[in-house]
C-alpha cells in the first residue's frame, strides 16, 4: 500500500533528449539519499537554495553524471517536505539510471517512485496550495495559448481561490446572523428587516454570478472550442480551413470527395484555441470509404460546440438535405453558423447578416467576421476579457452553478409572505450552508478523497 508519508521521488523533466534533466526527490527524512548519491563529504556542504555542483555517485563511488543539487528544507518547499533536486545533463539513460541510484540509495527510508502528480498533490495536503491553485499548475503546463498562461498563472497565484473564499466567508457571515437569531428567539426581531439580509443576500448572488460567468469563459479558454465544418461535397471546407489556419493543411482540389476523414487543426482566435474540424462532403454516396468518412462526419457534429455550414454561394439554397441531416443530430442546442462561401463568384460582398456569414476562403474576404462571430458564440466579449477570466474546469463550473441553485432557493426564503419563523429562518440557514460548501468544495476545503485521486492522476509523473 502506498502511503503520502512515503519518501517519493520521480524524473521531472520530460521524456527524451534534452540539455538539463531533473530528478526530484520529496520527503521527511531525505539525509540517507542525499550521502549516498552525492557522498557524506559533499553532502554535510550542501546548504539550503543554494546551488551546489557536485557528482553523482553510483553505489561503487563513480561518477554517473556531475551537475547541481539543490536542497529545499521543510517546510519551505514545493510540497512542504524535504525536497533534493538533482539537475543534471537531460539523455534518458542518464536520468534513469540516475533515478535508479536515488531509489538504491533511499531504500533504508522506503523511498518509491512517484505517483502522476503527486508532488502537487502533497503540496495540496500540507498547505502549500489550496485545490483549485494545484489544478492551476496542470493548466499551466498543458496551456495551448499565452491568454491560457496567463490565466493559469493568475488561478495559481491564487486569484481565483481568494474570489471563491471571501464569497464563501460573506455566505459564513450571513448564516452567522441567521443563527444568532434562532438562539436567542426572544428578541423578537425581524431578522430580515433588522439585518438587511435580502439585500447581502442580492449582493452575493450578483457576486457569484460575475464569478461563474467569468469561470465559463474561462472553460472556454482552457479547453476550446470544437468547431465542425460541415456541407456538401466541393462547397470550401477545406479551403475555409487552410484560411483560418493560415496554411495548407488540408488538400484542396476541384474533385468531389477529396477529403474522406476528419482533418483536425487547432488555431487561436483572440487567445481562444480553436478545434477546427474539416469533414467529408455530406452526399448520398456509393464508396464505401466515402460513406464511413460521412458517417464519422455526422459523429463529429454531435460532439461540436458549434458547427458552420458551409454553402456555395452561387446556390446558397440547394443545400437543405444536407441541413436536415446535421440539424438531426445536434437539435437546437449547438450553435448552427450558415458560411457562404465563394462570394468571389457570384457578386457579393463579403458580410455578417444575422448567423449568415458571407466570406471568400479563398480570397480571404470576410474571414475576420467568421472569426468575430466564433468569438461571439463563445462568450468573447472583447480583446481584454482573456485578462479577467478564471480557467475553471467542469467541476468548478458544477460547484458554482450548485452554489447559485441554493442561494436561489434562500431567496425564495426571504421572499414569504407571512413571516419569518424559526422554520423559514433554518432553512434559510441551510441553504446558506449547502451553498458555502458547494463553493468548499473547489479550493479543496470540503472535498472527498476519491475527488482527490480523480483530479492528481490526470497530473505529469515528476510534477
Amino acid at each position: 500500500m502506498v502511503s503520502d508519508r512515503d519518501p517519493i521521488v520521480a524524473i521531472a523533466t520530460p521524456p527524451g533528449r534534452g540539455g538539463i534533466g531533473i530528478v526530484r526527490a520529496s520527503g521527511a527524512d531525505l539525509a540517507p539519499l542525499i550521502e549516498g548519491v552525492l557522498g557524506v563529504e559533499r553532502a554535510a556542504r550542501l546548504q539550503p537554495r543554494r546551488a551546489t555542483v557536485a557528482r553523482f555517485l553510483d553505489a561503487h563511488g563513480g561518477a554517473i553524471d556531475q551537475g547541481i543539487a539543490l536542497l529545499f528544507p521543510a517546510p519551505h518547499s514545493y510540497t512542504g517536505e524535504t525536497v533534493l533536486e538533482l539537475q543534471g545533463h537531460g539523455g534518458p539513460v542518464v536520468l534513469q539510471l540516475l533515478l535508479a541510484r536515488c531509489l538504491e540509495a533511499g531504500r533504508a527510508i522506503g523511498l518509491r517512485v512517484a505517483e502522476p502528480g503527486e508532488f502537487t498533490q502533497r503540496a495540496f495536503l500540507n498547505d502549500r496550495l489550496d485545490l483549485a491553485q494545484a489544478e492551476a499548475v496542470a493548466d499551466l503546463i498543458d496551456a495551448s495559448t499565452a491568454a491560457a498562461a496567463r490565466s493559469a498563472s493568475r488561478s495559481l497565484a491564487g486569484a481565483f481561490s481568494r474570489a471563491v473564499h471571501a464569497l464563501t466567508q460573506a455566505l459564513i457571515e450571513l448564516r452567522t446572523l441567521v443563527e444568532a437569531t434562532l438562539d436567542f428567539p426572544e428578541e423578537e426581531i425581524d431578522f430580515l428587516e433588522a439585518s438587511n439580509a435580502r439585500a447581502t443576500l442580492a449582493a452575493i448572488r450578483a457576486q457569484l454570478d460575475e464569478l461563474l460567468h467569468r469561470s465559463r469563459q474561462g472553460a472556454v479558454l482552457r479547453a476550446g472550442l470544437n468547431v465542425v465544418l460541415v456541407g456538401a461535397p466541393n462547397v470550401g471546407k477545406s479551403s475555409l480551413l487552410n484560411a483560418l489556419a493560415g496554411e495548407e493543411v488540408a488538400i484542396v482540389t476541384a474533385v468531389p470527395g477529396t477529403t474522406r476523414d476528419r482533418i483536425r487543426q487547432t488555431i487561436e482566435v483572440s487567445g481562444i484555441p480553436l478545434h477546427v474540424i474539416d469533414t467529408a462532403g455530406v452526399r448520398d454516396a456509393t464508396d464505401e470509404v466515402e460513406r464511413i468518412g460521412i458517417e464519422r462526419t455526422l459523429a463529429e457534429v454531435e460532439r461540436a460546440d458549434v458547427v458552420l455550414h458551409l454553402v456555395d454561394a452561387a446556390q446558397p439554397a440547394s443545400d437543405a438535405e444536407v441541413l436536415a441531416r446535421v440539424r438531426q443530430r445536434i437539435g437546437h442546442a449547438v450553435p448552427l453558423l450558415t458560411v457562404i462561401n465563394k462570394i468571389d463568384l457570384a457578386d457579393e460582398r463579403a458580410r455578417v447578416d444575422g448567423e449568415r456569414i458571407f466570406l471568400s476562403a479563398l480570397t480571404g474576404a470576410g474571414i475576420d467576421g467568421l472569426r468575430a462571430e466564433l468569438k461571439r458564440v463563445a462568450g468573447w466579449e472583447n480583446e481584454t476579457t482573456g485578462e479577467s477570466v478564471f480557467l475553471a474546469r467542469e467541476r468548478h463550473l458544477h460547484a458554482l452553478a450548485r452554489a447559485r441553485a441554493h442561494l436561489a432557493a434562500a431567496a425564495e426564503r426571504a421572499d414569504v409572505e407571512h413571516g419569518y419563523g424559526d422554520a423559514q429562518l433554518e432553512l434559510f440557514a441551510e441553504e446558506l450552508r449547502l451553498a458555502a460548501n458547494h463553493l468548499a468544495e473547489i479550493t479543496g476545503e470540503f472535498s472527498a478523497d476519491d475527488l482527490l485521486g480523480r483530479i492528481f492522476s490526470r497530473f505529469c509523473i515528476g510534477k
